[in-house]
């Protein structure tokens, strides 16, 4: 069964939703953390 299936079950397809919101809130804290470092 691979990972990234070109038609996801409800399941799977809602586990990648959660895993790209996570992804974008360590992308946005990475940013703010770069910008605020002096």
């Amino acid at each position: 069964m691979p990972v990234l299936d070109p038609n996801p079950q409800h399941g799977q397809k809602k586990m990648l939703i959660v895993f790209g919101v996570f992804l974008a809130i360590f992308v946005i804290i990475g940013v703010i953390a770069t910008i605020a470092s002096p």
